[in-house]
């Protein structure tokens, strides 16, 4: 359970990822949403959204879908930032289907999904032997494209 302090209220996050955009919502320790926005998939807009965030309260966890992808880069700027990540998986359809499709409520659904502790899974490290093996495979095929060779 998390506790909320007078002085630093705690919230949760949630972030839809794509692309160039990731958009993000803020829920507090009653799981209502306080605030959603939008950030470019750059470092700085990782910075922004972070401090965004903050400016709520102390950033308890981080729900993000897509972290092996889309959200790959934010995953480890907010590591490295020492906050919580839970990989946050879509909902069902027939949740979406009665709360609508758009990326703000995505990002609403992955902030609750990070409160609730419900589709969420600890997200890939991304680093050891098998990320470098798959580095050398994109690595390797997207020379093999530039070269023109037919195998892969």
């Amino acid at each position: 359970m998390v506790y909320q302090q007078s002085d630093h209220p705690v919230i949760i996050g949630g972030v839809d990822t794509h692309k160039d955009l990731h958009v993000a919502a803020v829920v507090d320790v009653h799981n209502r949403v306080l605030g959603t926005g939008s950030f470019p998939t750059t470092r700085h807009g990782y910075k922004t959204l972070l401090t965004w965030m903050r400016s709520f309260g102390e950033v308890s966890r981080v729900g993000i879908e897509c972290t092996g992808t889309y959200g790959a880069g934010l995953l480890r700027y907010l590591q490295h930032a020492g906050i919580p990540i839970l990989e946050v998986t879509t909902p069902d359809k027939s949740v979406r289907r009665k709360r609508g499709k758009n990326d703000t409520i995505d990002a609403e659904n992955a902030a609750h999904a990070a409160y609730a502790g419900i589709r969420t899974v600890t997200p890939k490290t991304r680093d050891g032997m098998i990320e470098s093996l798959r580095v050398l495979k994109v690595c390797r095929k997207r020379r093999s494209q530039r070269a023109g060779w037919p195998f892969r």
